[in-house]
């Protein structure tokens, strides 16, 4: 629910500046000068990311707070499950996909959260944002569009150079709603009936490409007729003046979320940010900028609805996209990933 009256709004700064302050040492000192002379640290992804968190998220939750946010680059899952182990904190709070949150739930890297919104909490990890990979075609090659990955799959109706993301995770069920697969029976994947998928399609994938900027570009050059891209990124090759088009049926869609260093010292610190960073307004500010869809419903109804088309989380296209379902995946993703770079260079 929206805090509406001075007096939520008034509790909820009372319950962030507590848990920041409520820590082991210094139980003499006032709560306000605790909270104004403690600090976390941020493991980022950098560059527009960092943008994007630091003006929505980390500057008001010091605000807000007295908490200082310090950040660390690049994100890391080694480094997070090196310092769980050797108890030697370089950051508190970093942001994992699914499959590396399962995996770092399951080793023990991970502090107990509690749920902050209905639907919100997953293996201990807190939901924030999820982009899409969806596909994007250039509108000057073709004249009828393409409806769906098995459009995308049929080089003789849809006749030109295709592209798809270097990464199985979101190749395997693309290739799977190619060959007929309903978006029910997805999960768990059928690996073997994917890479039969994928063989079909090789040849015509003339880059597989392994960074955002990256898909951005080639299919604003034209250098590819027909991607696989996530929507940010369709997105602004659009908004640079491409002859561009895309669908959300099909729709992959990927989610962030939000975890705490098991151990850490400033548990209760880290814990507070993450309920505050994917509170409505912070969360909406930040997927606003990053053009990424809030996890939060209650985000989502502080977005301009003009703005909301383009967020893959909008409930208008709830029907149309396909959420990652790690849990049921059916495969061990570093298994999938070793077999998929076996694949691609075979």
């Amino acid at each position: 629910m929206l805090e509406k009256s001075l007096n939520l709004k008034a509790s909820r700064r009372q319950f962030l500046i507590g848990s920041a302050a409520a820590m082991a040492g210094g139980l003499a000192m006032p709560a306000t000068a605790r909270a104004e002379t403690r600090s976390i640290s941020v493991n980022s992804w950098g560059g527009s990311w960092l943008d994007s968190a630091r003006a929505n998220l980390f500057d008001p939750f010091t605000a807000e707070t007295g908490v200082k946010v310090e950040t660390v680059s690049p994100v890391s899952f080694a480094k997070l499950a090196a310092q769980v182990k050797t108890g030697v904190y370089e950051f508190d709070v970093t942001t994992l996909g699914a499959a590396e949150l399962l995996r770092a739930n399951q080793s023990g890297l991970l502090e107990d959260m509690e749920e902050p919104y209905p639907g919100g909490l997953l293996q201990n990890g807190v939901g924030s944002h999820a982009f899409g990979t969806l596909m994007g075609w250039r509108t000057d090659k073709y004249g009828t569009e393409p409806k769906s990955w098995a459009d995308f799959w049929d080089v003789e109706r849809f006749p030109g150079t295709r592209s798809l993301q270097r990464y199985p995770a979101r190749v395997l069920p693309i290739a799977l709603l190619a060959d007929g697969v309903a978006k029910k029976d997805l999960y768990p994947l059928d690996v073997d009936r994917a890479f039969a998928s994928l063989d079909r399609i090789k040849k015509h994938v003339v880059v597989w490409w392994t960074a955002g900027e990256q898909s951005a570009q080639i299919l604003r050059d034209g250098e590819v007729d027909m991607i696989g891209i996530w929507n940010s990124r369709y997105f602004s090759a659009q908004d640079e003046g491409a002859p561009v088009a895309m669908t959300w049926n099909e729709c992959i869609l990927d989610k962030a979320y939000w975890v705490v260093a098991k151990g850490t010292p400033n548990a209760d610190a880290a814990k507070a940010f993450v309920k505050f960073a994917t509170s409505p307004k912070p969360l909406a500010g930040f997927t606003l900028a990053q053009q990424d869809g809030p996890l939060n419903p209650a985000a989502l109804e502080l977005i301009d609805p003009a703005k909301a088309e383009r967020m893959p989380t909008n409930t208008r296209y709830a029907d149309l996209v396909v959420s990652q379902d790690i849990e049921n995946f059916g495969i061990d993703p570093a298994e999938l990933s070793e077999r998929f770079e076996e694949w691609i260079l075979s």
